[in-house]
C-alpha cells in the first residue's frame, strides 16, 4: 500500500487563556493518501479550522507529528518551511477577506510566485497568471481588476488559482464555498474536482455543510470540541453512521420533502473545551450517556474495517 501523503500522529493544538488551556485539537490521528480528498466536518468551534492551519504550520502545534511524505514537518526550519510552502497551500473561507484590496487580480496570483522565486522572468510570470486564470475561469480582461470590482465566485476563483500558483501537491480547503451562493458554490466544486483529476491533487476539505462534503470526499472525519468522533469512507458515514453526534449532524440535513420530520434534536449544555474533563465530551449531550462515559478515557476504535469510531458503545473497554 502507498504511504499517505499527509499524516498526523497525536497532533495537538492548545490556547493558552486566563481559565486555563482550550484545547482546539486534541490527540488528532488522520490520514490522506496522495490524489484523494479527506473531508473534515463539524459545527462551528469544532477546530477544523485550526487543524488545517496547524497541518499548514500557519499555528504551530502543541505536540504530536505531521508528516508530509513522512517527513516530520514540525522539524522543519525556517528555510525548509518557505520549501513546503510550494507543496501545501491553503484556500480561503471568505473569498474577500482574504485577498489584498489593493492588489489586482494579476498581482495576487503572481504574490506567491515571487515571494517563493519558482519564477523570476516577467513574462513568463506573466504567462503563468494567464494560464492559472484560464485555468480557474477567469476572463483574461480581469487581469487588473480589483476584488471589489468582483463577485464571491471570482474572487474565489482567484484564490484557488493562487494556492495552485506554486504547483502544490495538497490543499487544505476551508470552507471554500460557506460564502457563495449555491449555483456559484456548485461551480466552485466542480473545479476542484476537475483539478484533482488533472493535477492529481490531494485534498482536506473543511465544511460544515454534509452534502458538500458528501459530494467531494472520499473519507470523512467528524470532528467534535478539538477531537475526531468518527472517520471512515463517505459512503459508509452515510450508510452507517456510529457516533451520535454523526447521526444528529445528518438527521439535520434538510430534506425538500414536507412530511419528512426532522430526527432529535440535540439538548443539553457543550462541555467547556478548556481543561475538558476525562471522558466523553459529548455525554452531556447524548441520550446514550452512560456513568462510564464521564469517568473514563475514550479510545478511538476500528469497529469494521476502515470505520473509526471515539465512542463508549463501540469500544473494546466494555
Amino acid at each position: 500500500m502507498n504511504r499517505p501523503l499527509i499524516q498526523t500522529v497525536n497532533l495537538k493544538k492548545y490556547f493558552n487563556t486566563p481559565r486555563g488551556k482550550l484545547h482546539a485539537v486534541d490527540n488528532i490521528n488522520l490520514s490522506i493518501n496522495r490524489g484523494q480528498t479527506l473531508g473534515v466536518v463539524g459545527e462551528s468551534g469544532c477546530g477544523k479550522s485550526t487543524l488545517g492551519r496547524v497541518l499548514l504550520r500557519l499555528v504551530e502545534a502543541t505536540g504530536g507529528q505531521v508528516l508530509y511524505n513522512g517527513e516530520d514537518i514540525l522539524q522543519y526550519n525556517a528555510k525548509q518551511v518557505k520549501k513546503m510552502r510550494a507543496k501545501m497551500q491553503m484556500i480561503f473561507q471568505d473569498p474577500y477577506a482574504s485577498l489584498n484590496p489593493r492588489m489586482t487580480v494579476s498581482e495576487i496570483i503572481a504574490e506567491p510566485i515571487r515571494i517563493l522565486g519558482t519564477i523570476t522572468d516577467s513574462r513568463e510570470l506573466n504567462r503563468k497568471v494567464f494560464r492559472l486564470m484560464s485555468t480557474v475561469g477567469l476572463a483574461g480582461r480581469l487581469v487588473n481588476a480589483y476584488p471589489h470590482e468582483l463577485d464571491g465566485g471570482r474572487r474565489q476563483r482567484i484564490g484557488v488559482a493562487r494556492a495552485l500558483a506554486v504547483d502544490p501537491e495538497f490543499i487544505v480547503c476551508d470552507e471554500p464555498v460557506s460564502a457563495l451562493d449555491v449555483s456559484i458554490q456548485a461551480q466552485i466544486l466542480n473545479l476542484l474536482m476537475d483539478l484533482q483529476d488533472e493535477m492529481g491533487l490531494t485534498y482536506m476539505f473543511i465544511t460544515h455543510d454534509l452534502s458538500v462534503v458528501r459530494h467531494i470526499s472520499n473519507n470523512i472525519a467528524v470532528m467534535y470540541l478539538g477531537q475526531c468522533v468518527e472517520l471512515c469512507s463517505a459512503e459508509e458515514l452515510f450508510r452507517n453512521p456510529l457516533h451520535p453526534y454523526t447521526r444528529a449532524l445528518l438527521a439535520a440535513i434538510p430534506e425538500p420533502d414536507l412530511n419528512h420530520r426532522m430526527g432529535e434534536i440535540i439538548k443539553g449544555e457543550l462541555t467547556s473545551p478548556i481543561a475538558p474533563p476525562a471522558g466523553c465530551r459529548f455525554a452531556n449531550r447524548c441520550k446514550h450517556c452512560a456513568d462510564e462515559c464521564l469517568r473514563q478515557e475514550l479510545s478511538f476504535s476500528e469497529v469494521t474495517p476502515g470505520h473509526f469510531v471515539m465512542c463508549k458503545r463501540y469500544s473494546d473497554d466494555i
